[in-house]
């Protein structure tokens, strides 16, 4: 196994990228509160537009195609898990309840019993 570090190299283009990204979200957000006196469907589409303008700009970048990367690779790896069927889901989340409904009665029962012997036996307040 080889012990040497990977170093990512990004220019000032990728970072001057995200920062305008950002800036676009942000001109979006402010937009849709500064016209709030327009209707809701001009101010959605500001917001929106805003969105879309800081998706392209991270799109160019290399950390957004390597975002993009994976995010396909998660997609993929989540196709191959094998989900519970709807019975056996059932199945454990009766077999949870039963386990919370016993252990709530069981730490119940140890507080009833230490409040008997902590205020009857001990102190004699009852």
């Amino acid at each position: 196994m080889s012990n040497q570090s990977v170093q990512t190299v990004s220019n000032s283009n990728d970072k001057l990228k995200i920062v305008l990204a950002i800036v676009a979200i942000l001109a979006g957000v402010v937009s849709f509160f500064v016209l709030s006196g327009q209707s809701t469907v001009v101010r959605a589409l500001a917001l929106v537009a805003g969105l879309l303008v800081a998706v392209g700009f991270a799109w160019t970048s290399t950390q957004g195609r390597s975002f993009v990367g994976f995010a396909k690779e998660s997609v993929r790896e989540t196709k191959k898990v094998v989900w519970p069927t709807r019975k056996e889901a059932m199945q454990i989340t009766a077999i949870v309840f039963a386990f919370v409904l016993v252990m709530a009665i069981f730490l119940w029962g140890v507080d009833k019993l230490l409040e008997f012997l902590l205020y009857d036996v001990i102190l004699g307040w009852k």
